[in-house]
């Protein structure tokens, strides 16, 4: 790492403000709860000019994907339809961190084993990440299990239906530029596996 680098890096990790300062939070309230996430509004006061808005946050709790490698260097990769755009998409596997799960990893192998029939006892953080901080509070961990391989058939919930392909883990690059991967945080998670391999 460069001189530079190194003082950018040094700087950023200093968490001290010349200028800003936290809003104070003077209400909240739950408006609306389902199964995946709960709606809140806050009322919170500016730290610049004292007066005081409304803010809505989407309460959920934290998420999990994972980018399982075989020994031949291929990613599993599943299609699976979103409702929010109304279309398919390829993803890795991913999900919720459910209340039964002990550990955001125990949730990304779970995870693993249902949406694909893959598994490893060899799995590693990668990273965690806030999804969009301007109305979201939870974080998504991201794993990397390596060696996979075939042990179960997929099993899916009610709702839920995958499609599981393989594909060669250099072609990640190209499937994000053609815009065949469009999920931000399959992306990221693909970055987090990027700056493994470069170190």
């Amino acid at each position: 790492m460069c001189l530079i680098t190194q003082h950018f890096v040094k700087l950023m990790a200093d968490r001290s403000y010349k200028n800003l300062q936290p809003w104070q939070r003077l209400d909240s309230e739950t408006l609306y709860s389902c199964r995946i996430f709960s709606l809140r509004k806050d009322r919170n006061r500016s730290p610049r000019d004292g007066r005081d808005h409304d803010f809505f946050v989407l309460d959920s709790g934290d998420w999990v994907n994972i980018v399982p490698i075989t020994p031949d260097d291929e990613v599993v990769l599943i299609h699976q339809y979103r409702h929010g755009i109304d279309d398919i998409t390829l993803e890795i596997p991913g999900g919720m961190v459910d209340p039964h799960d002990p550990s955001p990893l125990h949730a990304a192998r779970r995870e693993m084993q249902e949406e694909t029939g893959y598994d490893s006892e060899d799995i590693i953080p990668l990273g965690s990440i806030h999804p969009n901080p301007a109305i979201q509070g939870n974080r998504c961990h991201t794993f990397l299990a390596r060696n996979v391989e075939k042990r179960f058939e997929p099993h899916f919930d009610t709702t839920e239906e995958t499609e599981v392909i393989l594909v060669p883990a250099a072609s990640l690059p190209e499937l994000v530029r053609q815009g065949r991967i469009t999920h931000a945080l399959v992306v990221t998670a693909f970055y987090w596996y990027d700056l493994l391999q470069r170190s």
